[in-house]
Order: C-alpha cells, then sequence, then structure tokens
C-alpha cells in the first residue's frame, strides 16, 4: 500500500512540477524506465509466486537501470547507440511479456 501511495504521490509531484532533464541524460531516461519496468513486473511475477525478496528486488531494480544505461552509453561511444539501444528494448519487451504472462496466468489460474 506504501508503494502505491509513493506512486501516486511521485506521478503527481512529476505532472506538478515539470521537471527539465539535461539532454545528457535524454536518451538514456527511456531506457531506464523499461528497465525499471522490468524489474517491477519481476518483483509483482515474484510476489504473485510467493517468493519475494525485497532486497532482491531492489538490487534488480538498480542494476537493470545501471547495466542497461551502460549498455547505451557503451553504443553511444561506439558510434552504434541506436543499435544497442534497440537490442537493450527489445531484450527487456521480452522480458517484460514474459513476467505479464505468468502474472496473467496466476491471476486468472490458466
Amino acid at each position: 500500500m506504501i508503494a502505491v501511495l509513493g506512486l501516486v504521490v511521485g506521478v503527481v509531484v512529476g505532472l506538478l512540477v515539470r521537471p527539465e532533464v539535461p539532454a545528457v541524460v535524454e536518451p538514456y531516461l527511456p531506457i531506464a524506465v523499461v528497465a525499471a519496468l522490468d524489474a517491477v513486473f519481476g518483483g509483482l511475477r515474484a510476489m504473485l509466486d510467493g517468493i519475494f525478496v525485497d532486497k532482491v528486488f531492489v538490487v534488480s531494480f538498480l542494476s537493470n537501470v545501471v547495466v542497461a544505461a551502460l549498455i547505451v552509453f557503451l553504443g553511444d561511444k561506439l558510434g552504434v547507440g541506436s543499435q544497442l539501444s534497440t537490442g537493450v528494448v527489445v531484450v527487456l519487451g521480452i522480458r517484460i511479456f514474459s513476467n505479464a504472462a505468468a502474472i496473467r496466468r496466476h491471476v486468472f489460474r490458466a
């Protein structure tokens, strides 16, 4: 319940304050959001399976974001940033849909 309240407060504050993202960070923000969504769906799946551990979730959340941003940064430095960004999004997207399917099967007992 606290997490949902924190999410709602964060969204409302973000909409009211309208923070400006520095141009240097802009290429990494979408990848970080997708990586964070992967961790959230993985945590929800673990919770429904009864194996959720908060420390594992926090480490997964942070490491997903950092590793995804590092891959995109490396791609930018090598001159192939868009290709590596696409690869990261595809891999994380597959994981998100896999976790969503497991959540759906668990919720609907299918």
